[in-house]
């Protein structure tokens, strides 16, 4: 039994009654797996709910970097690209033929099926990259919203003029330990009520965000400076801050616009539901975005905060404020799941594979859980879960820094998931002639993806390198 555990990563004892009498045929598909009950209506609903979280918190800042007229252009670009070649990943969803192909069920398999070699590693070294540097990043989003909380009450108790000063530590500290429990628990990210708490928390504290922003701009009552070109040199910034600013606001949208697909019914053929599902999830997030985006650019002008929900452009109604950083923060807890089972998962398949005779790794300790049934538990499991948690946190601690971290996530994981490998496997698939006409004008968006990201990613790493330059550990990082 516990060798059978180990094979399906499953740690708790499942009743198999319900897989007699014929039960089993009825829930699996044609290629022998669970069968896939997903519609490009609640594929367009998991896209919608995955695009808008954290990033959304950054975009008036964003905006205000690049302007009236390349913010919104910025985002109405990404949209389109990221539109563009979540059409070209669908159809690679099955091959060689994307109807009748055999199904992948990851994105490894897909870039194994089409392109294999040394791009199936760098593709799984882009993806797990990019699932560590989202953990560190919401360790720190989740952090910033409790301390909100507390500035928050402590603002509206003491007055605006009191600093409220408050070091995030602990509350990474806090949100780390929460993270080891919850890491423990099997199957955690794929529990069905965590989605739909993590779409209603999402949803709610981005429309608080907006709401507030919309009254604040509607209310008049603070003139604040907008301009064309945003930020402007020699009264916001200085000439090489404005660059550097530009670049880390093009690294922040890249971030807002990350994403993944359902599984999807087999009737109509899966690669026109994902098409259907990715246009409608795209335009209505690019709808919010840019709603967001442009309200909260109205609103606080060329000094908009880098989170707008914890930089205190708001004091009041303090309950509201309060309300929608618990909604991060409680979102981000689950969030947090979702992107680090993947890679628990890859290390501990890994480590048994190469060492299937070590008793610490392999090993399932079966204990009795009252209202859970049995638990096994595994001390390799215990062991490097735990650790990672720990090293996100502690490295959270040394690079609190939202705006500068959010834009290097985005612009590392960009490029390589959402354009580069999409339109190689395109390629691959469509059998495009080498320095056909289409061929070249995909090349050069792919190129000019690349260079988009480099330079977000040095605009990120310059605001990371002037944080720490001016970093007081025991000072809050909201005021950004």
């Amino acid at each position: 039994m516990a060798r059978e555990m180990q094979k399906n990563t499953m740690f708790i004892e499942q009743n198999t009654g319900d897989y007699e009498n014929g039960d089993l045929q009825k829930n699996l598909d044609d290629d022998g797996r669970e069968k896939r009950t997903g519609t490009w209506v609640t594929a367009s609903a998991h896209i919608i709910t995955a695009v808008i979280g954290s990033g959304v918190l950054s975009l008036a800042w964003a905006i205000a970097q690049l302007g009236w007229v390349v913010g919104p252009a910025v985002l109405i670009a990404f949209s389109f690209i990221t539109y563009f070649t979540s059409t070209l990943l669908a159809d690679c969803y099955r091959a060689p033929d994307p109807v009748h192909g055999k199904r992948n069920y990851t994105y490894m398999d897909v870039v194994r099926a089409y392109l294999g070699g040394r791009k199936v590693q760098l593709c799984g070294l882009a993806q797990y990259a990019n699932l560590l540097g989202v953990t560190i990043g919401y360790t720190i989003t989740a952090s910033i919203s409790m301390v909100a909380v507390k500035r928050s009450n402590c603002f509206h108790k003491h007055g605006h003029h009191v600093k409220c000063q408050t070091s995030n530590n602990p509350f990474m500290i806090i949100f780390a330990c929460i993270q080891i429990v919850l890491s423990q628990i099997p199957n955690f990210h794929k529990l069905s009520w965590l989605s739909i708490l993590a779409a209603v928390m999402s949803f709610t504290y981005a429309s608080i965000g907006l709401g507030l922003s919309i009254a604040k701009a509607a209310s008049g009552g603070e003139h604040v400076r907008t301009s064309l070109t945003g930020v402007q040199v020699g009264v916001d910034v200085s000439g090489s801050e404005k660059v550097w600013r530009t670049f880390q606001a093009i690294g922040d949208i890249a971030f807002a616009y990350a994403y993944s697909t359902d599984t999807i019914k087999a009737s109509p053929p899966e690669n026109k539901s994902m098409k259907r599902a990715s246009g409608v999830g795209v335009t209505t997030t690019t709808l919010f975005y840019v709603l967001c985006g442009i309200v909260g650019y109205a609103a606080f002008g060329n000094d908009a905060p880098g989170n707008f929900l914890t930089g205190f452009g708001f004091y009041e109604p303090f309950w509201l404020i309060d309300f929608a950083n618990v909604c991060i923060a409680v979102h981000l807890i689950g969030a947090y799941q979702v992107f680090a089972q993947p890679l628990f998962g890859f290390v501990e398949s890994l480590c048994a594979r190469h060492y299937p005779d070590n008793k610490f790794i392999t090993r399932e300790h079966a204990m009795d859980v009252p209202f859970c049934g049995i638990y096994y538990l595994n001390f390799f499991r215990l062991v490097w879960r735990t650790a990672y948690v720990i090293v996100t946190a502690v490295l959270a601690m040394i690079f609190p820094f939202f705006n500068d971290f959010l834009g290097l996530i985005g612009a590392g994981s960009f490029w390589p998931l959402t354009v580069y490998f999409p339109i190689e496997m395109h390629i691959a698939q469509a059998k495009i002639p080498k320095y056909s006409f289409r061929w070249v004008w995909l090349k050069i968006l792919s190129w000019v993806c690349l260079i988009i990201s480099l330079i977000a990613a040095a605009g990120s790493v310059e605001g990371l390198i002037q944080s720490l330059k001016t970093y007081k550990p025991f000072q809050t990082r909201n005021e950004e």
